[in-house]
């Protein structure tokens, strides 16, 4: 199987980032505002498009992909968190994980279809990293009492990134030609 090493250093990577995006959020946010939320968004979710698209030598577009998720997501949870509350935050890590998966391509058993294969492994992506983000979200839900654990939001981030990313690297053959 190829990819699984890829798969762990972008979720070492992106759980890093996260965790420094969780530094920042603690240390120099106040008040949550959107427009703090809309560039975490945008800024982490470039990030995974970054590491995705270099992976395919296509770092720039892979960026401006993942950035242009990343601000889409976001702005929907803002949106619909006036409706549902956090639960929003679910919906919208489900939602990017697929356009992800979509961007990323197919896999080599994919035919007649790349973009069947494409939405499979989104889909997969979508619901395997839900679930690990559900899993880990009492690190924002019930922050703990002294502040954060930055390691343990690292090893929890982690968890949550992995999924995804196991499901649109982890191949049993060569890469398949990549839709970013």
């Amino acid at each position: 199987m190829r990819g699984a090493t890829q798969a762990i250093v972008g979720s070492l990577l992106i759980a890093a980032l996260s965790t420094f995006g969780d530094f920042v959020w603690a240390r120099f946010v106040p008040a949550h505002r959107p427009v703090f939320g809309l560039l975490h968004g945008t800024t982490l979710c470039m990030a995974i498009g970054l590491y995705l698209g270099a992976l395919r030598q296509r770092a720039r577009r892979g960026a401006v992909a993942g950035a242009l998720i990343g601000l889409a997501a976001a702005g929907g949870y803002y949106l619909l968190a006036r409706l549902m509350g956090n639960a929003a935050m679910f919906v919208f890590w489900v939602a990017l994980w697929a356009a992800f998966g979509l961007l990323n391509g197919r896999g080599p058993g994919d035919r007649p279809s790349p973009t069947a294969g494409a939405l499979a492994r989104g889909a997969l992506a979508a619901f395997g990293s839900g679930l690990a983000f559900y899993a880990i979200s009492g690190i924002w839900t019930r922050p703990a009492p002294g502040g954060p654990d930055y390691t343990y939001h690292f090893l929890c981030w982690t968890v949550a990134f992995l999924p995804g990313f196991l499901a649109l690297l982890v191949r049993r053959s060569a890469p398949p030609d990549p839709l970013i």
